[in-house]
């Protein structure tokens, strides 16, 4: 089979993930009346999907070390699917929860397994094929959020879709694990484990930006279904069409910022990223309307597409010879970032309420525009294969 014909079969694993996640916190507010939880409880089980997703990314490492990493994959989708199957249907709070952590537990495997299989196809071919990896991610997470839209405007209920994604999920574990790339086929180079002070700077330098665009892109994926039904009280149709807004424009980011970047600088069009973000934020605190919210998430997102994509990309380049090691913990930033999103937001909607709470990612992103200033100095390389976060591939 081709190196094209394989890396189109690793787009379907993002695919498969992004219609999962996407169905899933589009499906949040259903759910919290299903099982009726409010944001706080929403906020304590995002934390524990977290803490689960971390052990489902060491779970597929060393799966992938002693089977392959597209092993790694499939038992991770189905992992998903069947956690996707269960929430279809009201459960105790206690089985609920239960079912979530399962479902972060194959998030993290799919994770790190995708990564892995993303580079294996990029080595194979000889060039950059993971923005177009990215996108397809996108791309499901926008048609899970319409699917949703239409289904809850015919009637049907936030279940109906999740099933469809848990289907989907089942459906390319069974089929496509054949046909992903064989990790023995590429065998990366070792690298030392200890870092200089300089790949240290480069880690926190770029480690910020990682951070704070997940910040900006865990409060959106996770909160702006909620705060347009809680708060704003928008219709059922038009609740997950904040997210899917959002989506778009990260979409449009990834589809030109190849174009775009080299044109205007690198730190340019960072400086650039983060004060759209910021503006889109402080649009849905000032405007509490529902076009004003839909507007903002699409602007929030336009610059996360940017940003941390150029993040990554600036670590690897200033990293050259040692950029799986930076990478690999420039990516423990996006953690910290999605918990802080998602948690913090969550545990501050009950005294301030979420159109407020969205002046957290408002605040990461203005405070790290100073560090542009850093990002200036780091080295720049050229290649025709884009680097990329990834977790270190097994020997």
């Amino acid at each position: 089979m081709t190196g094209g014909r394989r890396a189109a079969w690793v787009a379907g694993g993002y695919a498969a993930q992004g219609l999962g996640y996407a169905t899933l916190v589009t499906a949040l507010p259903q759910l919290k009346d299903r099982q009726q939880v409010d944001d706080t409880f929403v906020s304590v089980i995002l934390l524990l999907v977290c803490v689960a997703a971390a052990a489902g990314s060491v779970v597929a490492d060393r799966v992938a070390a002693r089977l392959g990493s597209r092993y790694a994959l499939a038992g991770g989708l189905l992992t998903i699917a069947v956690a996707l199957a269960l929430i279809t249907v009201r459960t105790p709070t206690v089985a609920f929860t239960a079912i979530l952590i399962l479902y972060g537990v194959g998030l993290g495997a799919v994770d790190a397994s995708l990564n892995m299989q993303g580079v294996l196809a990029q080595v194979r071919m000889g060039r950059s094929v993971m923005n177009r990896l990215f996108a397809a991610y996108t791309a499901a997470a926008i048609t899970a959020a319409l699917l949703m839209s239409a289904f809850a405007a015919g009637g049907a209920g936030a279940s109906f879709a999740v099933g469809v994604a848990a289907l989907f999920a089942a459906a390319y574990a069974l089929t496509a694990w054949h046909a992903l790339v064989p990790d023995r086929t590429v065998v990366p180079a070792g690298e030392p484990a200890s870092l200089t002070d300089r790949t240290r700077h480069i880690i926190w330098i770029c480690g910020a930006f990682v951070l704070t665009g997940f910040l900006a892109d865990s409060a959106v994926s996770t909160w702006s279904s909620i705060y347009l039904d809680d708060s704003l009280s928008a219709p059922a149709a038009i609740v997950p069409l904040g997210y899917a807004a959002y989506q778009a424009m990260v979409l449009l980011s990834r589809l030109t910022g190849d174009h775009l970047v080299p044109r205007v600088g690198r730190t340019t069009a960072v400086t650039a990223a983060l004060l759209v973000c910021a503006a889109g934020c402080l649009m849905v605190t000032l405007v509490p309307t529902v076009p004003a919210a839909i507007t903002g998430f699409a602007l929030t997102g336009l610059g996360v597409g940017l940003l941390i994509p150029i993040a990554f990309s600036a670590a690897g380049e200033a990293a050259a010879g040692r950029s799986d090691a930076v990478l690999a913990r420039v990516n423990l930033f996006n953690y910290a970032g999605a918990l802080l999103g998602a948690v913090l937001l969550g545990a501050l909607s009950e005294p301030v309420g979420l159109r407020w709470a969205f002046l957290i990612p408002v605040l990461g992103l203005l405070l790290t525009v100073p560090v542009v200033r850093a990002l200036r100095h780091l080295p720049t390389t050229h290649s025709n294969v884009a680097t990329t976060p990834t977790p270190l591939l097994p020997k």
